[in-house]
């Protein structure tokens, strides 16, 4: 009965597995030609102005990028910050998404308090913690896969006033056409 959830879950997690280490290995010829870059530099700083000098020179370059680098994180965090302030200002969306991450986190400990309550919970829940342990890296898998899911607060659209108003974005039916303008032409009709 399960197996077919089972194997369903399985064939989703080596999706997302294969996805993102087909991403990772992207990356991987451009981090290398970077340490190759590095290499190059360092060895013409050192011809050029001898090997003291020289890794003073890369050491110095390194820390002015890793100072750009953090003022730019930071720069962004405060960024966020104000965002979560002008969002956190009455928004109902937070609330019910709140309330169901709550609802989620409860669910596995009253559902192992029902577990236990039946004359056979003990030794159920005994078996269950072993068929846990025994998969343990799959488990594991799916907490990570459980928390790419992990609601995320909603962000708040930027409302920029230039002095005149934006006319609303059409809206598309059902079938994904857009519904007549105006007086029910469309612009290429009306010409």
């Amino acid at each position: 009965m399960f197996r077919a959830l089972i194997n369903d879950a399985k064939a989703a997690a080596a999706s997302v597995v294969v996805k993102y280490l087909a991403r990772a290995s992207v990356a991987v010829p451009f981090v290398i030609a970077a340490g190759f870059a590095i290499a190059a530099i360092s060895h013409m700083l050192i011809q050029r102005f001898g090997a003291v000098l020289g890794c003073w020179l890369l050491a110095a370059g390194f820390t002015l990028i890793g100072v750009v680098a953090t003022l730019l994180v930071k720069f962004k965090e405060h960024e966020e910050e104000v965002a979560e302030k002008r969002a956190a200002a009455g928004d109902t969306a937070d609330l019910a998404n709140e309330a169901a991450t709550q609802a989620l986190l409860q669910a596995p400990l009253a559902l192992a308090g029902a577990l236990m309550s039946t004359p056979l919970g003990p030794k159920g829940f005994a078996t269950g913690g072993k068929l846990i342990l025994r998969n343990l890296p799959l488990v594991v898998l799916l907490g990570l896969i459980a928390l790419l899911f992990w609601p995320t607060p909603a962000k708040a659209p930027e409302h920029r006033d230039h002095g005149e108003e934006q006319p609303p974005a059409p809206i598309p039916d059902a079938n994904g056409a857009y519904r007549p303008k105006g007086n029910g032409l469309h612009r290429e009709q009306a010409a």
